[in-house]
């Protein structure tokens, strides 16, 4: 009865989350196996093939012609092992990160429509039943590695997230750079405006940073507005894989440049700028948010 209930289950759970489909259910080129290396490459500092092969349990050979496929589409990088120079270190470059990143929006995504319409109380029924396949099959492990520390995530906005977006802008520039609240102003005229694509970062389940992919006025160009870390979320590369998902966002959009404008005064966020791959193509000082600046225009070409 055991294993004929277990059966059952695994039928019906892998038919309902399209597993069988997966580039089809999240409208991504990516199978299921792509999918989970591409997770598991995101969520760790550079991986071993080896490692990588045993942790999802691959074939040796179908993960070499698979991380092969992925260096050619500049997903990801290898190169000899710091530990044994015989081993791989696969990394995932900035396109093969904003690439786990959506998958990984769009996966979550999928399971809150899953369970949208379930009350409450059902909800923490299915959780909680949920909670016990994984104690009672995974043992000691699998308690242990839930939740998971330091955890980033990428989404769309939901309800009261724009709404934050203005209020932590204007705190977080108003603490550090002693800025009023022209630019608060400022922020909720961008958000108003809207946007073409918008990412909040999450970390450990809590909002962490965002940024905004908004129309330009030549229709081959994007421009990156409102990049946001908040400080204390900074150190886990919140900024750098936010700026990637829309750099890659503009690409696959058919944008020929990626523009943003931003101060000199901001140090750490034109570290990132210049990292993916944008140059300083201008700068002027201004008298703006009540302080002398110097703000610099900055450019990528796609």
């Amino acid at each position: 009865m055991t294993v004929q209930e277990i059966r059952a289950f695994n039928r019906f759970y892998t038919n309902l989350i399209g597993a069988l489909d997966y580039s089809r259910h999240l409208h991504t080129p990516y199978t299921l196996t792509e999918a989970r290396v591409l997770y598991e490459l995101a969520h760790a500092d550079g991986l071993d093939a080896a490692d990588l092969r045993a942790a999802l349990s691959v074939d040796a050979g179908q993960l070499s012609r698979m991380l092969a496929a992925f260096e050619q589409r500049g997903l990801v990088t290898r190169t000899p092992s710091e530990r044994d120079a015989r081993r791989q270190r696969v990394d995932l470059t900035p396109n093969g990160r904003a690439a786990a990143g959506l998958l990984e929006e769009r996966s979550r995504d999928a399971v809150s429509a899953l369970v949208g319409g379930l009350a409450p109380r059902d909800r923490a029924r299915l959780t909680g039943a949920m909670r016990t396949v994984r104690e009672v099959l995974g043992g000691a492990s699998a308690t242990a590695s839930a939740p998971e520390a330091g955890r980033v995530l990428l989404r769309g906005p939901r309800p009261g997230d724009l709404g934050w977006v203005v209020q932590r802008n204007a705190e977080v520039y108003a603490e550090e750079f002693g800025w009023n609240a022209e630019y608060e102003t400022l922020v909720a005229r961008i958000v108003a405006d809207g946007h073409e694509r918008a990412w909040i970062a999450e970390l450990d389940g809590e909002r962490a940073g965002c940024v905004f992919c908004v129309r330009d006025e030549d229709p081959g160009t994007a421009r990156l507005r409102l990049l946001l870390v908040d400080p204390a979320a900074r150190g886990h590369g919140i900024g750098r894989a936010l700026v990637d998902a829309c750099v890659l966002f503009a690409r696959e959009t058919g944008r020929r440049e990626l523009v943003l404008w931003t101060n000199d005064v901001l140090t750490s966020a034109r570290r990132i700028y210049q990292a993916a791959g944008f140059e300083l193509v201008g700068q002027k000082p201004h008298h703006s948010f009540g302080k002398d600046l110097v703000g610099q225009d900055w450019r990528m070409v796609l």
